[in-house]
């Protein structure tokens, strides 16, 4: 009978045991409990050497822990066996329950694998179940869902013979509660591990916020966040002091509204556009006093991992000067910079904006007044000087939209032939059409061409500075002489031009006499006075025609009304 069977010995293998296991829970860290799981093999078990092979991330073993022998220790601490060559030595042993014993006459074939290993040869056994120096014993240690943690392996029992089954059992219950023990320990320090990392993250997030805070509350331009969905939509949380100056406004007052209780209405589809994706666009925000400010908007949207956007990070910068710098440049390119009128770019641009290549549909002939389109203006502008006939030729006439315009396959009469109506493209468009007669429901675009009498004079006489004032004076004078949504512009030298929208045809001519004899009257230069006097010719603007057509057909009549007066009627210095 084995002496390990007797009561007295298995109770006293159980109490060292539940000491191992008990030192086991009162690890706290993996290190000391892989320490503890070898120490208890030594202490608990009747042992003399044990190691620990921990399975690595890679899959590979690492001796972990060895206790019994310093020697052994200094030899295998820290070495590493392939999973391949523990594999298959766990494969090559005799199956003792959930152990696995490789005797000395198999071990030979294992002495050139690369686990680590403290074995030493020996004489052979003097009976059946001595312990031999090369015998292998290893337990493995899996965790609940049976993964492979570690193996123990050991040698050398203090009685000298190989494990009955009572021993075998308690290394086996050991190794089952070693298991235990590592997996928690893993478990404690990975969750320390993520303590401290959120710990840092934390850090780490604070410091950011406070960054943030320091950044937005004290940046020189205006920032802003506004939050996005929800009730609160659009509402800005947060302003810092830039925005607030540059505002006019409280912070306290911005928080109860959003940019789009701000911004211009003319601008609010921008706005809208921009907060919806994000990006810049310029802008126009109300301050306190009611004016508007230009600034620029460069939005980011805070996303959310798991609930999408929330936070919309405005940054407001202050683009006033620039735009009213770009404006002062615009002004400058499309108006005259001596009486600051719209020049002849501008008032062919917007003389073409209200055209089309295709003329619209117009009545026949004979529900036309006498000459068609643009006839003569009865009596002219006669006692005024303007004599009789006015500017009208037939029609168009030979000087024209006839001569110059559409040629055959144009409006009846004035034009020389029938234009079918427009199809394709201008649906939407509403056409420009000339007054067909005298009647003062046919209101169209009428174009005055004026050409000052006696300019030249004056400029040679008193010079360019004279002559000068004498045109703004006579700017002045035209712009007081028309409607708001009238356009007076200097074509160049001392040649004006009148957009007039919305006119019969005696109105136009009603017009032309007002405007002349607005110009008529003295100017007063540098204490002398001076005079000039104004030829005006009046063309219709219709679709079908370009700008150029129309101001080559005010020109000659122009011209026509200059040559048909004598020079008694022409008031000039």
């Amino acid at each position: 009978m084995e002496a390990e069977s007797e009561p007295y010995v298995c109770l006293a293998t159980l109490r060292r045991l539940h000491q191992s296991m008990a030192d086991l829970n009162a690890a706290r860290s993996l290190a000391d409990t892989l320490q503890t799981v070898a120490d208890g093999i030594v202490k608990g078990l009747d042992f003399e050497l044990a190691a620990v092979n921990l399975v690595k991330p890679d899959g590979d073993l690492v001796v972990a822990a060895v206790a019994g022998s310093e020697g052994a220790e200094a030899m295998m601490a820290g070495r590493t066996g392939s999973r391949a060559a523990w594999e298959r030595r766990l494969a090559l042993g005799e199956r003792w329950g959930e152990l696995r014993f490789i005797p000395y006459t198999e071990a030979w074939v294992l002495m050139d694998d690369d686990v680590p290993q403290w074995h030493t040869a020996g004489p052979a056994p003097r009976y059946a179940d001595e312990w031999h120096p090369m015998d292998l014993l290893m337990a493995p240690m899996h965790s609940s869902d049976g993964e492979l943690l570690g193996v123990i392996s050991v040698d050398k029992p203090r009685n000298g013979r190989r494990p009955g089954a009572w021993g075998r059992e308690a290394l086996q219950m050991y190794a089952f509660q070693a298991g235990i023990a590592i997996s928690n320990a893993r478990l404690r320090a990975n969750m320390q591990r993520a303590l401290v990392r959120l710990e840092r993250e934390q850090q780490a997030l604070r410091s950011s916020e406070e960054s943030f805070r320091q950044a937005f509350e004290y940046a020189p331009s205006g920032m802003a966040v506004t939050e996005l969905g929800g009730d609160q939509h659009g509402r800005l949380v947060r302003a810092n002091d830039a925005l607030c100056r540059l505002l006019g406004r409280p912070a306290a007052a911005l928080r109860r509204c959003g940019f789009s209780d701000l911004v211009h209405p003319e601008d609010l589809a921008t706005l809208l556009r921009t907060s919806a994706e994000g990006g810049r666009a310029e802008l126009r925000l109300a301050r306190r006093d009611g004016s508007f400010l230009w600034v620029s908007l460069r939005n980011s949207v805070v996303a959310d991992a798991t609930d999408g956007p929330r936070f919309l990070l405005t940054h407001v910068e202050d683009i006033e000067e620039r735009k009213r710098h770009e404006l002062q440049l615009a002004h400058r390119a499309s108006h005259d910079s001596l009486t600051g009128l719209p020049n002849s770019a501008e008032l062919r641009a917007r003389l073409g904006a209200r055209l089309c290549d295709k003329p619209a549909p117009v009545p026949d002939a004979a529900q036309m007044g006498p000459g068609g389109v643009g006839g003569a203006l009865d009596g002219g502008f006669g006692p005024e000087g303007f004599g009789t006939g006015g500017f009208g030729l037939d029609g168009f006439g030979q000087d024209g939209f006839g001569r110059n315009g559409f040629g055959p396959g144009g409006y009846r009469d004035g034009f020389g032939g029938a234009m079918p109506e427009p199809s394709g493209g201008y649906e939407h468009h509403v056409h420009t059409v000339p007054p067909a007669s005298d009647d003062p429901s046919e209101k169209g675009l009428a174009v005055l061409f004026c050409d000052l009498d006696g300019f030249k004079s004056i400029n040679d006489r008193f010079g360019h500075h004279c002559g000068d004032a004498v045109l703004i004076e006579v700017a002045r004078r035209l712009s007081s002489g028309v409607r708001d949504n009238d356009t007076v512009a200097r074509l160049g030298g001392d040649e004006f031009v009148v957009l007039a929208d919305g006119l019969c045809r005696g109105d136009a001519a009603d017009l032309a006499v007002r405007l002349r004899n607005a110009i008529v009257p003295p100017i007063r230069v540098e204490g002398r006075a001076v005079r000039v006097g104004a030829s005006f010719g009046i063309s219709w603007a219709g679709c079908g025609m370009s700008a150029e057509e129309v101001l080559h057909s005010a020109d000659q009549r122009m011209y026509v009304e200059k040559r048909s007066r004598s020079k008694a009627h022409r008031r000039a210095g």
